[in-house]
């Protein structure tokens, strides 16, 4: 029988450079396994110290899952409260520093600045603690602290001081309506929705839900089939370059889908052959790594519309969701700081207008972060993930050689006609990145810390695209996202059908689930570019009538001075 680990020898582990992580009241020890881990390290880091067990469950498989407690080193008594991860800002103590001190990463229910620089030193002299930044994070929300419109500090307006005082106090209004729109964070509320949400998933699992169609993938080969085919055909036999391209940015636009399902481990359910699958379409046919995605998109799911941890709503200089991403943050993720320079204060402003044109351009920055994370080796480079990067660095050198080479460079003869064929064919594809920030653009970005359970984080930050079905082939799943960041190893062609279980939970729970129709949805897109630019502008302008009066007040009063001179003049006359 495990043993059961106090909060405080928890809490000395992660200080001390463990990785713990909590699941279904047992305790486990990850940091051996974090290099071997399919999902990247990233995905485990923002899990330390948290109860996992809503995330583990819907990412993982029932054979992974059976193998969790082979990291077990104990067990929890009672509820589990969560700690903030160390990649997120969280301070720990080794017990002999709290026993000394007496204090330590309890829970608690009040509204106080922590000055936590000295505890962060001490830390750092000893060990790093597992996924710490190099930098400082200062989370939006102090450790210990459940959220609540009650707390008399919690998400003040400020009087204007200075410019960043404009964007927090938009940013705390955000937050003000989240939480009197959201069920309770506190821990009875966020447990019920948890068991409701369990009780939803093993309903969709006796739906038969999780069954894959594999009919339905024989019809989407076929016509991505046909999509490459007809590219050939025009090109090689009509010479008709410009509907050669559309057809083949067309034929990538569809085989990301099934990309994207494989990478959930959602076609055959099994590790290994969905990512083959994935892996061949993505890299030797696409040019894009699948590893990359992977990496990214695990983090997108777990801290989703975070502006400081998630890579998805990171586009700085070109586009910004939240006024967060004024200030200079440092992005846990790509490890480095996203500045809001004057390139940016210049752009942002005017996102609204650039959305459209700058998604264009989109697979060409998959194609720049594909090779970036494959040269570099940013995914496992040990276990059974490891030689995926191999697989995909011939996959991408395949991609170049037949596309490229073999289809820009050896059948189209001038450059004016090579560079048209790379344009259209791309821009073809900006469809997907339309889908893709459709649905979380518009959705709240406010960190309500690590109080909030699984699914209600999941339906506050994700919406849906109303669609007819037969429309489905064309948004390929993407359209319900919702459905998909709650149950991501759903088959792609049965979130239509789990659905209605969704809608069910949230009237049950009192959550909203956010669904437009697809005109609508992208104005509500533009809507929100649009608010956080009229901030972004509130901001600079502040800036800059601040900058002035401080030079007025620091200039000479001239007057006085012209007098003082006049009269010197006058007494030496005189």
């Amino acid at each position: 029988m495990a043993r059961i680990l106090e909060r405080s020898e928890i809490e000395d582990r992660i200080c001390r450079g463990e990785a713990i992580v909590i699941y279904d009241g047992n305790v486990l020890r990850l940091d051996k396994w974090i290099k071997y881990h399919p999902g990247g390290d990233k995905a485990i880091h923002h899990m330390i110290g948290r109860d996992a067990t809503d995330e583990m469950k819907a990412y993982h498989c029932d054979e992974t899952v059976s193998t969790f407690l082979k990291w077990r080193v104990g067990r929890v008594s009672g509820r589990w409260h969560n700690f903030l991860p160390p990649i997120q800002g969280g301070v720990f103590s080794s017990q002999e520093n709290q026993e000394s001190s007496g204090s330590s990463c309890e829970p608690k229910n009040e509204w106080r600045d922590v000055d936590t620089s000295d505890a962060f030193q001490d830390i750092s002299k000893t060990k790093q603690m597992c996924g710490e930044p190099d930098v400082k994070i200062y989370p939006k929300i102090p450790q210990g602290v459940v959220p609540t419109l009650d707390l008399k500090r919690a998400f003040e307006k400020k009087v204007v001081t200075d410019p960043q005082d404009v964007t927090e106090n938009y940013d705390n209004e955000q937050v003000r309506r989240d939480l009197s729109t959201l069920p309770s964070l506190n821990a009875e509320t966020q447990d019920w929705l948890s068991r409701e949400y369990n009780e939803m998933h093993q309903d969709i699992i006796q739906a038969g839900l999780y069954k894959c169609n594999y009919f339905r993938y024989a019809k989407e080969l076929l016509r991505i089939g046909s999509l490459f085919g007809l590219s050939y055909f025009l090109l090689f036999h009509k010479n008709q370059k410009f509907w050669s391209a559309v057809s083949m940015g067309a034929a990538w636009q569809q085989l990301v889908f099934i990309a994207h399902d494989a990478g959930h481990i959602g076609i055959t359910h099994n590790y290994q052959a969905d990512n083959i699958i994935g892996m061949v379409i993505a890299s030797w046919v696409g040019g894009l790594s699948l590893g990359w995605w992977k990496r990214n998109h695990n983090v997108h799911h777990l801290v989703t519309n975070d502006p400081i941890h998630d890579p998805d709503i990171q586009h700085l200089p070109f586009f910004a969701v939240s006024t967060r991403l004024f200030n200079n943050i440092y992005s846990t993720y790509y490890e480095r700081f996203l500045w809001f320079d004057k390139f940016a204060q210049k752009v942002v402003p005017l996102q609204r207008f650039l959305y459209y044109p700058i998604l264009a351009f989109g697979r060409f920055n998959l194609y720049r972060l594909s090779w970036m994370h494959v040269l570099l080796g940013l995914g496992p480079r040990r276990g059974k993930a490891a030689w995926f990067r191999y697989f995909e660095l011939a996959g991408l050198i395949f991609f170049n050689y037949w596309f490229f080479y073999l289809i820009v460079t050896c059948r189209l003869h001038s450059g004016w006609e090579r560079f048209q064929y790379i344009m259209v064919s791309h821009i073809t594809t900006m469809l997907v990145h339309v889908q893709i920030t459709l649905s979380h653009f518009a959705m709240s970005t406010s960190d309500l810390g690590v109080a909030e359970g699984f699914p209600m984080r999941q339906l506050r930050t994700s919406m849906d695209v109303d669609c007819p079905r037969w429309l489905d082939f064309l948004h390929g799943g993407l359209q319900f996202q919702v459905v998909h960041h709650l149950f991501p190893r759903l088959p792609r062609h049965n979130l239509r059908d789990a659905q209605p279980f969704v809608i069910k939970f949230c009237e049950k729970v009192g959550l909203t689930y956010s669904i437009y129709g697809f005109k609508k949805g992208n104005d509500v897109v533009l809507g929100k570019l649009e608010e956080i630019a009229q901030q972004a502008k509130t901001m600079l302008k502040c800036a800059q009538t601040m900058e002035q009066e401080a030079n007025f007040r620091s200039k000479p009063n001239i007057d006085a001075t012209v007098d003082h001179t006049c009269s010197s003049k006058r007494h030496k006359l005189a």
